[in-house]
């Protein structure tokens, strides 16, 4: 998937004209890339589109029109899109209750080195997490971490073939898998690898 570069972002005039529409077209877009493990965990995978969407969106937050800007949002935010061999997601632990948050964050330490997936018969792979920066402590796994689940040839060879994919999260405290997942998600996914 390539890049994102400053001739392909809008300018801020010409998103503010056009937010409403692109706004609508990524949030149907996303709906084939949202993966839910169990009640509580969720794998958004992200793609050109969404990053997109996510740079549009801080440029018009922070009004942000300078060249250098740019390419700062752009550094950040492109090693998001996955590069072809891979997919790249951000997993969220999601409770509504503040205190159940906490106290399930404090049980949960080492969750984002046992998310997996699984691509037909072969070995379930492990994602490398968080290459920004350490989201853990001590006490407690942050509700936010970022995922690269890097694939062989041979799983993306399986996968144009049709194997299956499945999905889940092997811990102590959340144990949940998929089997298979969606085939709208799976689809989606499928496309990030050509």
């Amino acid at each position: 998937m390539k890049k994102l570069d400053k001739q392909t972002l809008y300018s801020l005039e010409e998103y503010a004209a056009k937010r409403m529409d692109f706004r609508a077209q990524v949030m149907a877009h996303k709906k084939n890339r949202r993966l839910a493990i169990g009640p509580n965990a969720t794998l958004y995978f992200e793609d050109r589109l969404t990053i997109q969407y996510q740079i549009q969106e801080m440029l018009r937050i922070e009004k942000i029109f300078e060249a250098e800007g740019i390419n700062e949002e752009l550094e950040t935010y492109n090693p998001l899109i996955p590069d072809g061999q891979n997919w790249k997601a951000t997993f969220m632990l999601e409770y509504d209750d503040e205190q159940e948050r906490k106290q399930q964050l404090g049980l949960m330490l080492g969750i984002d080195k046992v998310v997996w997936m699984k691509v037909g018969e072969h070995d379930p792979v492990v994602p490398v997490t968080n290459e920004d920066l350490e989201r853990e402590t001590e006490t407690k796994t942050s509700s936010v971490h970022f995922m690269r689940f890097e694939l062989t040839s041979e799983m993306i060879m399986a996968l144009k073939e049709g194997a299956p994919i499945s999905a889940g999260i092997s811990h102590d405290a959340y144990n949940y898998s998929l089997n298979p997942i969606p085939l709208n998600i799976q689809e989606a996914l499928s496309k990030d690898l050509e």
